[in-house]
């Protein structure tokens, strides 16, 4: 069982919460979740870059000159990656550097990020996160109190416009629906930022995640 403490926002603890291990898988699956951020990071790869090889490039295929009897080295067409204007010996074409893992894995390297996180101390829970309106220095305010002075990612049971606007212009501060938490982002950042109903939502299963 791992101990964990629910603050205010004030950064006062107002309650801790106990969390069988075992609803998380038990252990932390270092070979999963090394798979897993690869793919996170190759899925990000653009791939667009492009050279023209010989057969890309404008130009005639005529041979220049014929092969003996001129007294110069033998040439062939313009378009050879030996001349100036002519194409890339070997040329990058655009490919898709995009991987795949099956649904089951990407859920189990999932939970294995977020428990490494509870495993080193690196989870912050509050007990809620809700704002009238957007409010940047507020939010600021609150991850002070909470001694979060690195990059965070916080969860959130739902999508919430006015948390999404008081976080977006806070530096290495990402905001995201517990439904849409990925190995790749949790293990992004160094902390976690979970409300309380957030929390107890993944720990519990009391809501289906992806």
């Amino acid at each position: 069982m791992i101990d964990v403490a629910v603050y205010n926002r004030e950064g006062q603890e107002v309650e801790r919460i106990q969390v069988n291990e075992e609803l998380l898988d038990g252990q932390v699956r270092s070979a999963l979740l090394k798979q897993a951020i690869v793919m996170y990071h190759a899925n990000q790869r653009v791939g667009t870059a492009a050279t023209k090889n010989r057969g890309r490039v404008e130009g005639s295929t005529r041979k220049i000159y014929r092969q003996k009897g001129t007294g110069n080295a033998r040439m062939g067409t313009v378009r050879t990656p030996i001349r100036k204007g002519g194409g890339v010996a070997f040329a990058k074409l655009p490919r898709d550097f995009s991987q795949r893992m099956p649904k089951k894995q990407r859920r189990l390297a999932r939970d294995s990020a977020i428990l490494s996180k509870l495993q080193s101390g690196q989870v912050v829970v509050v007990d809620e996160l809700n704002f009238t309106q957007p409010k940047t220095r507020e939010f600021a305010r609150i991850l002070k109190n909470l001694k979060i002075d690195r990059s965070c990612l916080v969860a959130i049971p739902q999508q919430d416009v006015n948390l999404y606007k008081s976080a977006r212009n806070v530096p290495k501060v990402d905001v995201m629906v517990i439904s849409d938490l990925n190995a790749g982002d949790i293990c992004s950042k160094k902390k976690m930022l979970f409300t309380k109903d957030a929390f107890l939502s993944v720990v519990n299963r009391q809501s289906p995640l992806n």
